[in-house]
């Protein structure tokens, strides 16, 4: 049996070594993970000792084996290329829904930097490249094990009226129907209070009750929801938890920063008593009388309306419209009557979604939006408002007593400082928008990035080879010059 020979570095491996231990390392600085110096060892051992045999397979007699192990070598150095891009540089992101319209459109794909706020090492670093929690054939597209704490590198603050792609903060808890897979605690809130109704003969009156009765109520009305998700697998599918960095990203703008009392009076928003000046492409709700039974479609693709909006408002009478579209529509007395604006006085639903406010999606607040180092006083009032942020995102032990008393960690308390910088994000869309209004405040440790510019957009009313599906004046926007 021959020895096998030792390998003679050159002064070329030599170079190749340096560079790239001094990048890894470089790389390391930047992080701020020096535990990641265990991996030196094997940098040198690949362009000098070659003590491991790293491309074995290139010495093969077999060439199906070669073949077959080039193609693998390809695609995990180019998994793993993604990987570090995808978390610490740039992701791709779809826009899904219409909440952001007419700012973003669905079908615009974006390019969002995590640069621009500072990128987060990954909580949840064993992972599946360009899948966020499901694989394409099913199942997760990460191992739970380990959770890294939450660090961000070189962090910067997110600016008021940003638009910002964000982790879900209410995608924690999840049920595996697909259906109902985001929505789990208003899932809950809204199948017990269905129960509550059937046993009880009563339709409960929230606004009547004392904060004392209001808490037992709502806990009521939860528990009776979770119970009948955990025990209706066949309907719900399995309940299971999603790590921050795993659930789902949506976008939305940033209308209310941390530290900030925001409040909507009448569709306006007001930051610290002052207006905050709506985005140019904000929409409201409106009712439209028409004239004809239905528009002609150079007036919808005029008013950049899509066939879904139109839809609705042939079967509702309702549809969202910009201020200009607005003028627009009423410009045409040969297809309209009149456009009247809708106003949405429904209370159900908003958060907090375990006390009555009284508030509405167009009349909102005033709330404080928890800023990192600041301390807030709790009380009956507003315990409600901040025991997701302070209990969920903060990992605190909080609790109430019937008689009012608050306990954290066991200790009986009226105040809590807060550890993390919170954000109001809202969607354009403002009445077809589920947002911060229906889930509240986003954490920092949410935070995924900022959409830099729009590389392609497609439109789903227009066919393929219609000239139209591809909207050209859109590709390459940069989504800061859209206001």
């Amino acid at each position: 049996m021959t020895k096998k020979k030792r390998y003679k570095a050159t002064a070329k491996d030599w170079i190749k070594a340096i560079i790239a231990i001094a990048l890894f390392i470089a790389f390391l600085y930047w992080v701020d993970a020096w535990w990641g110096l265990i991996v030196v060892p094997f940098i040198f051992d690949a362009y000098v000792t070659r003590l491991i045999p790293w491309t074995w397979w290139k010495d093969a007699e077999n060439p199906v084996v070669r073949t077959v192990m080039s193609w693998v070598d390809a695609i995990v150095f180019a998994l793993v290329a993604v990987y570090f891009v995808n978390i610490y540089f740039f992701q791709n992101y779809t826009i899904p829904s219409s909440s952001l319209e007419k700012s973003l459109l669905v079908g615009d794909y974006l390019l969002v930097s995590k640069m621009s706020y500072g990128p987060r090492v990954p909580q949840t670093p064993l992972h599946m490249p360009l899948c966020q929690h499901t694989l394409p054939f099913g199942g997760k597209s990460y191992i739970e094990w380990p959770q890294w704490k939450y660090k961000r590198v070189t962090p910067k603050p997110v600016e008021l009226n940003d638009i910002v792609v964000f982790n879900y903060p209410a995608g924690d808890t999840i049920v595996s129907n697909v259906q109902y897979q985001t929505e789990y605690y208003a899932m809950c809130y809204g199948i017990g209070t269905q129960l509550y109704r059937q046993q009880t003969g009563t339709e409960a009156q929230p606004q009547e009750m004392s904060p004392q009765d209001q808490r037992q109520y709502y806990s009521t009305i939860y528990e009776l929801g979770r119970q009948y998700v955990l025990h209706s697998p066949q309907e719900f599918g399995e309940v299971g938890w999603r790590p921050v960095d795993r659930r789902e990203n949506y976008v939305k703008r940033c209308i209310g920063l941390p530290g900030q009392t925001l409040e909507i009076r009448d569709k306006i928003v007001y930051l610290d008593g002052k207006e905050n000046p709506a985005a140019k492409n904000v929409q409201f709700n409106y009712h439209v009388d028409l004239q004809t039974s239905y528009l002609p479609e150079n007036l919808i693709h005029e008013l950049g309306l899509s066939m879904r909006d139109v839809d609705s408002m042939y079967r509702t009478g309702e549809i969202p419209l910009t201020s200009e579209a607005k003028k627009a529509l009423e410009q045409h007395t040969e297809y309209v009557m009149s456009v009247t604006p809708i106003v949405n006085n429904e209370t159900g639903g908003l958060y907090p979604q375990n006390a009555y406010t009284g508030w509405t999606c167009d009349n909102y607040g005033p709330i404080w939006i928890p800023k990192k180092g600041e301390t807030v006083k709790l009380t009956e009032e507003n315990f409600a408002i901040y025991e997701r942020p302070i209990r969920i995102y903060e990992g605190n032990d909080l609790k109430i007593t019937p008689e009012g008393e608050i306990f954290i960690n066991g200790k009986q308390t009226n105040e809590y400082t807060f550890q993390m910088d919170y954000y109001w994000m809202q969607g354009d869309n403002r009445h077809c928008s589920a947002d911060s209004r229906y889930w509240g405040f986003v954490p920092e440790d949410h935070i995924v990035g900022k959409p830099i510019f729009i590389w392609l957009s497609t439109d789903a009313d227009r066919p393929w080879f219609s000239g139209h599906h591809i909207r050209w004046n859109r590709l390459f926007s940069l989504v800061d010059n859209i206001k």
